[in-house]
């Protein structure tokens, strides 16, 4: 059963996954400090720089290599679907990640070190293994904060109130817009419905029995990445995002749906892509 679980259920992504520029300058970060502070698996000194402006290179290489990967990884269809994100896909992203990274290091050394015979399979092992030895670290970390959301998702977020009113056991969601300039804060109780609105999105939410309307500059598919730790907040259409917990009623079929929610009269979409994973979350969340 466990290992099922692993494999079907959704799982939140890891943050270097999520948010691959922060991701990629935190990786490169790591990698400098840790290779500053303790000189590891024989690093040294290239045979232009001193060994600190070596290591700076070299993370500065990997934390590029690192962005353009999970992006292309993104286009990967396999991976890019994160209402369908699992605890398995999450542990082969990494994998795939970390020996790109590797790759990298080993074909950057033919540049930074000096000249020798590195065409071969032992030091391509090497820098593989160096990267996984150091990278696997700070996705580990990440990845381990969010098990917390795949043990027990209901435990955490299912007790929330149906008045509006946040629940004590509610964990109080931080939404930051792109240019980190604004944030806006709510509890999954309150949470109606997201609407993509141009270059913002507009948040339907319920305090005090009352329907307010917050506006952030995001894009709504930034906040769905911000809201993937909550499984009943699902896409469900390419500009919405509704809270599963508030559906009134739908009506439709495979082709798509229109669905009422709690204290609106909007009718919400659900697409035809996104019908098979609503109709399995909304079995089980509604």
């Amino acid at each position: 059963m466990r290992l099922k679980k692993l494999i079907s259920e959704k799982f939140p992504q890891n943050f270097i996954l999520k948010r691959p520029l922060y991701g990629a300058m935190l990786i490169a970060g790591f990698t400098l400090v840790f290779a500053l502070l303790y000189k590891p698996l024989g690093s040294h000194a290239s045979r232009f720089l001193g060994y600190e402006a070596t290591m700076a290179v070299y993370a500065f290489i990997l934390g590029i290599s690192l962005f353009v990967f999970i992006n292309l990884l993104g286009r990967w269809s396999w991976f890019s679907k994160k209402a369908k994100w699992t605890f398995a896909k999450e542990l082969l992203a990494i994998v795939i990640l970390l020996f790109a990274m590797g790759v990298v290091i080993y074909f950057a050394a033919f540049i930074l070190e000096e000249p020798a015979n590195r065409w071969n399979f032992p030091t391509f092992f090497d820098s593989v293994k160096n990267a996984f030895l150091i990278g696997i670290i700070p996705f580990l970390f990440f990845t381990a904060l969010n098990y917390l959301y795949w043990i027990s998702p209901e435990e955490k977020y299912g007790a929330s109130s149906d008045s509006g009113s946040a629940s004590t056991v509610e964990e109080l969601i931080q939404i930051s817009s792109q240019l980190k300039k604004e944030s806006l804060s709510f509890y999954p109780s309150q949470f109606i419905y997201a609407e993509s609105d141009s270059n913002y999105v507009n948040f339907h939410l319920v305090s005090d029995d009352k329907l307010q309307k917050k506006v952030i500059r995001n894009s709504i598919t930034d906040v769905e990445q911000q809201l993937a730790h909550i499984p009943f907040f699902v896409r469900t259409h390419r500009a919405f995002i509704v809270n599963l917990k508030k559906i009134n009623s739908k009506k439709g079929n495979s082709l798509g749906y229109r669905l009422r929610l709690q204290g609106t009269d909007a009718e919400i979409p659900v697409s035809r892509n996104n019908t098979r994973t609503f109709s399995q979350l909304f079995r089980q969340f509604s």
